[in-house]
């Protein structure tokens, strides 16, 4: 094992509100009681991560400070155990993964019902806790997610999020084996991955809404059909085309835009469920077409959907280990952060982008 040195190099936002981040060394940090200190080799790049550095999400309970380390799929090898870890599985040497969702007290009622993200005392990874954008971090030894051996590092960091997101989403849907399930945003980050889960690991019928320059990756994903949202004046009419007039049994949301909400309602049919995943940026508005009246005639389901819990996260990860589920990325060194971003910010990410710590 390699000597830890006395600091380490993160990538931080400099300039919160806006895109920009900056390299700066810090102090090696010393693992606490139940702590493990990981060398982190990869991080995905959220789109959760574009809304938390350009401080775009009004209800956030504070702004982003300066110097904050973004990132929270982040995948490394345990280097050093903290006191009082004897007992954990978590071994040295042991690849683990840091999620959205970093830390919970494991005493509230949402923690003793699996509701992870909504603890009372969550520690979210990435946002006024260290994020992955780092060449180390800590992370209790009975939370981080063991990676499964054979997994590649690079493909297992973005299932820390997106991917334990849509397995948790869809689970939510209220779907089975044979249902169909519109999912916008399809070839997105989330997106991709959900086409994937859903066809090949639930047997839904997979309907994808997305640009057209992503028909190729959603298609090949394994959705039966694609419409692209910027040349259908209707999607609700397509959808319920393509479903013998009746609508899809589930749309889910996987794109941050209130338009992509507008749409979902309008593809569903009686008794259909919308799960709510993708949070817009800035003033918050409701849901267009959830007209009251609509919503009690046809019997339809709008529920909300946020990452998943630690369970769910290690069944997603058994989902790529399987081969059933394989993320679609391109890995970009640290220097790049910042042009990810901004072709993040203009929605010209197909798949996900993971980066490469060991850039440094």
């Amino acid at each position: 094992m390699a000597q830890i040195p006395a600091t380490y190099k993160a990538a931080v936002y400099d300039k919160p509100g806006s895109i920009s981040t900056k390299i700066e060394e810090l102090k090696m940090p010393e693992p606490g009681p139940g702590q493990v200190l990981i060398r982190l080799t990869h991080s995905g790049i959220c789109h959760s991560d574009l809304g938390i550095m350009q401080c775009s999400w009004p209800f956030l309970p504070k702004p982003t400070e300066a110097g904050q380390i973004g990132g929270h799929e982040g995948v490394g090898e345990v280097v050093k155990l903290g006191p009082s870890t004897s007992g954990s599985t978590i071994k040295i040497g042991q690849r683990v993964g840091i999620k959205w969702v970093a830390d919970t007290c494991d005493l509230c009622l949402p923690c003793l019902e699996g509701h992870d993200a909504q603890c009372m005392n969550v520690k979210n990874a990435g946002y006024f806790t260290p994020g992955t954008f780092a060449e180390y971090t800590l992370g209790p030894a009975r939370y981080v997610t063991p990676i499964p051996d054979g997994l590649d590092s690079a493909i297992a960091a973005p299932l820390l999020c997106a991917g334990v997101t849509v397995y948790s989403a869809l689970r939510k849907s209220r779907t089975v084996s044979g249902n169909t399930v519109v999912l916008l945003g399809a070839g997105g980050g989330l997106g991709h991955l959900a086409v994937q889960i859903a066809a090949k690991s639930l047997g839904l019928r997979v309907i994808g809404v997305d640009h057209g320059s992503k028909k190729e990756l959603v298609l090949g994903s394994g959705a039966e059909h694609f419409i692209d949202h910027t040349t259908c004046k209707d999607i609700g009419a397509e959808v319920k085309a393509l479903t013998e007039g009746y609508g899809a049994h589930a749309a889910l949301v996987l794109t941050a835009a209130n338009p992509a909400y507008r749409a979902a309602v309008t593809c569903l049919k009686f008794g259909g469920t919308l799960v709510a995943v993708g949070m817009p940026a800035g003033e918050m508005v409701p849901i267009a077409t959830a007209y009251p009246s609509m919503i009690v005639l046809k019997e339809i389901h709008i529920v909300g959907s946020c990452v998943g819990n630690r369970r769910e996260a290690i069944e997603t990860l058994d989902l790529a280990k399987r081969g059933l589920i394989k993320t679609h990325i391109s890995i970009e060194p640290v220097d790049q952060l910042d042009s990810v971003f901004h072709k993040m910010s203009k929605g010209q990410i197909e798949g996900r982008v993971v980066l490469d710590l060991q850039s440094f």
